[in-house]
């Protein structure tokens, strides 16, 4: 049950529509009227749509709905709902009502399924443009962790900042992870001081899907997010698992092990307990340049969920999460009790204590609407040094929110309006250098939907911000989707986003060298615009679904903190941004299942990324200039076995320059065009997965990514020039155990809140 009820879209008083229910029976099938489900319960939230055809909804709080028709075309209706088996139903010609009874995974009875539900998919009801990828598609790969979540899709990209932190950034778009906003279940996460790591705070095994949207998002949401906006559902206490574990190593020893645990203490109180751990203890150095090619690891999480429905009217969630991580790089013979001089080997420590709650409920107040509220607290400690710089950072960060939603005239109209607060508190040491810093953001939004048919939807929204060092923020946002032909569908997306910088701590690749840090002038808040356009078509060649995906966005800055690396390789300057700056990029991306079993996916995508450094209109460095992906997926029948094998292909990308620097300390303008392979095979057993796979099966790195590395206190040193793997071939292994629950009459809702 979501926390802000889904409007689905109405087509009342239309000549030409299917009404219906869905429900999941518990107890046994008696004879009722139409409607009425006495010993039944309703499915809200279930996704209802004609095959072939964009005309789609979503089941309402008593699992009914309504939905116009074409009769002369829209014959098979198709029904999903996670945790649920996927339905195709036959609609006859003059046929106006259905009700139709939804079987869980795990009922151990015949069924046949007509067709097979995507991995992952681009919502066809969804007026932002939206990719969901799902759990099924997470257990294509290793999935380690929320940053290895994208390796088989074409959403979004990873980047390595420096080769002795481990540290791994996305990119949506062309620009960096740190202009999308990226969130745990509507709750802002991945930000502040978690920027540089928080991407492996989040355990792959623990995910049940993300949304990844891309453009403008809605107001709701905030204001920071100016590429995209990344959402991810944790497995929730009343889904289909009872327990499961995950066990995984690797050649190189490292060692990883999850588990999650759910039950139902009554019919109202669920809960569910996750556990995480890895350690990676054994030391590689490929290269032989003497520096770790990954650092020694070690992360403990805990994490307690609670989930309460009265089935009437009230939902609250309620969590609690403890993070503990050690990172310990450098030299091969570096040790953490050594004293830190220039006569002991370089190292690098980064200790890590962070703590998140949060509570976020709703009460459905009928035909008025629905009230929802959200809050979280994070407190985020890091210790750490980087040769001879230090730096000790603390970040206590509050957000509540009071959402109101309501529909009117048959749900063709909808408003959500609310207020909201963010408390961030800073404070850091680098070196002998204080930095506090307090930041204060009330603010209130408004957004308005329009449904006039199963064809058009309008979304527009605004926020205004009042944040205490720079002022009132506006933010408005604009999205309009519009079904051209039953297989095609155009969306246009406008919108502003902002930001406030976090200089060191979004940039802790800064500290990795012995250039000097020179701030010129006191940052601003970053602002931009983007904007946005896509265009999706369904065909079914050989009766097979076929999706062609193509879009277009450029994002323009109008402040932008600028980290200059080019006017001085011995210097870093930040200053604000005094010229243009701009990002487009646009991607073509086809689906297809070729034959039952084999789907394929084809992606290509182009960035153009510029940004003003030193008054110069030049490429923005560490951008693929583009990005191809080939991936194919192959199960066998009932998926007791599953290929999957990933290529991308890698564009180059500028390298800051290095002219000034000693000959041999120097490096190449561009880096080059390469290739990395992925691979899996999974067998599926009655409750054992088991898995084997390799990653970069190439074995591509780049030879010299540490610059004077024989002298890592001189002038010269630099660690941050790093454009692509540092490792060399992974090959791991692992399984994975689940026990289903039995008679599981509560599911989650796929988009829940």
């Amino acid at each position: 049950m979501p926390l802000i009820l889904a409007m689905g879209i109405s087509a009342q008083g239309q000549v030409n529509e299917l009404q219906g229910v869905i429900y999941h029976h518990t107890e046994g099938h008696h004879d009722h009227d139409p409607g009425e489900h006495p010993e039944e319960e309703s499915i809200p939230g279930a996704h209802v749509y004609f095959a072939g055809s964009q005309h789609g909804t979503v089941t309402g709080p008593d699992g009914h709905f309504h939905l116009p028709r074409d009769p002369h075309t829209d014959s098979l209706l198709i029904i999903s709902y996670i945790g649920f088996k996927r339905d195709t139903v036959p609609i006859s010609h003059g046929q106006d009502f259905i009700e139709i009874d939804l079987k869980i995974h795990n009922e151990l009875k015949e069924i046949v399924i007509m067709n097979r539900s995507p991995d992952g998919f681009v919502s066809r009801i969804d007026p932002v443009n939206t990719f969901h990828i799902t759990r099924d598609e997470l257990h294509k790969g290793a999935c380690c962790n929320l940053a290895e979540s994208f390796q088989t899709n074409a959403s979004v990209d990873v980047s390595y900042p420096d080769a002795v932190s481990g540290a791994k950034h996305i990119r949506l778009l062309g620009l960096a992870g740190k202009y999308s906003q990226i969130q745990t279940e509507n709750l802002p996460n991945i930000r502040g001081l978690a920027s540089a790591y928080g991407m492996s705070y989040i355990p792959g095994q623990w995910m049940e899907s993300i949304q990844v949207s891309k453009g403008a998002a809605s107001v709701r949401n905030g204001y920071e997010s100016i590429t995209g906006h990344i959402n991810v559902e944790y497995k929730k206490p009343d889904n289909d698992e009872l327990f499961f574990l995950n066990l995984y190593a690797d050649h190189e020893q490292k060692l990883e092990a999850n588990f999650n645990a759910g039950t139902n203490l009554n019919g109202s109180w669920s809960t569910m307990l996750f556990g995480h751990a890895e350690n990676m203890s054994n030391k590689t150095d490929i290269n032989g340049d003497s520096f770790l090619d990954q650092p020694l690891t070690k992360q403990y999480q805990l994490f307690n969920r609670w989930k309460y429905e009265n089935h009437t009217n009230f939902h609250l969630q309620l969590g609690i999460k403890g993070l503990y991580e050690d990172r310990s790089g450098g030299q091969w013979d570096f040790e953490r009790n050594q004293e830190r001089n220039t006569t002991n080997p370089y190292g690098i420590g980064i200790e890590t204590i962070r703590y998140e709650a949060f509570a976020k409920g709703a009460v459905l107040l009928g035909e008025q609407g629905s009230l929802a509220f959200l809050h979280t607290y994070v407190y985020h400690n890091q210790g750490s040094f980087f040769g001879l710089n230090t730096y000790d950072a603390s970040e206590n960060n509050y957000f509540g929110s009071l959402i109101y939603q309501a529909g009117f005239r048959e749900q063709k109209h909808q408003i959500t309006s609310g207020m909201g607060l963010m408390i961030d508190n800073y404070d850091e040491v680098l070196n002998d250098s204080t930095f506090i810093r307090k930041e204060t953001v009330p603010g209130i939004f408004a957004e308005y939907t329009f449904k006039p048919s199963g064809k058009l939807t309008v979304l527009a929204g605004i926020r205004a911000d009042r944040h205490n060092i720079f002022g009132m923020l506006y933010t408005p946002r604009f999205h309009f989707k519009y079904d051209i032909t039953n297989g095609l569908i155009m969306r246009v997306s406008a919108g502003k986003g902002y930001r406030s910088p976090n200089v060191i701590a979004e940039n802790n690749y800064i500290l990795a060298t012995s250039r000097k840090l020179i701030i010129r002038e006191e940052p601003n808040i970053e602002k931009a615009a983007n904007y946005g356009m896509n265009f999706t078509q369904f065909l079914y060649p050989l009766g097979r679904e076929l999706s062609i995906h193509a879009e277009f966005y450029r994002t323009d800055f109008q402040d932008r903190l600028i980290i200059d690396r080019d006017a001085d390789p011995q210097s870093i300057y930040i200053y604000n941004l005094n010229g243009k700056s701009y990002s487009n990029s646009a991607q073509l991306e086809v689906n297809y299942e070729v034959f039952e079993g084999l789907d394929l996916l084809l992606a290509y995508r182009y960035n153009f990324v510029k940004m003003t450094i030193n008054k110069e209109l030049r490429r923005q460095p560490f951008v693929n200039r583009f990005k191809g992906l080939l991936n194919l997926s192959y199960a066998t029948k009932n998926d007791a076995w599953q290929f999957n094998l990933t290529t991308h292909i890698n564009g180059d990308a500028r390298i800051p320059d290095t002219d000034k620097n000693p000959a041999r300390y120097q490096r190449q303008k561009q880096s080059p065009v390469y290739t990395i392979i992925n691979a899996q095979v999974t067998k599926k057993l009655k409750k054992w997965d088991v898995y084997i796979g390799g990653d970069n099966l190439t074995g591509f790195r780049q030879d010299d990514p540490v610059i004077a590395y024989d002298n890592p206190f001189g002038g010269y040193f630099d660690s941050s020039l790093v454009w692509g793997p540092v490792t060399g071939i992974r090959v791991y292994a692992g399984l994975r155990y689940t026990i289903h629950r039995i008679n599981t009459t509560e599911h989650e809702h796929h988009h829940e809140e």
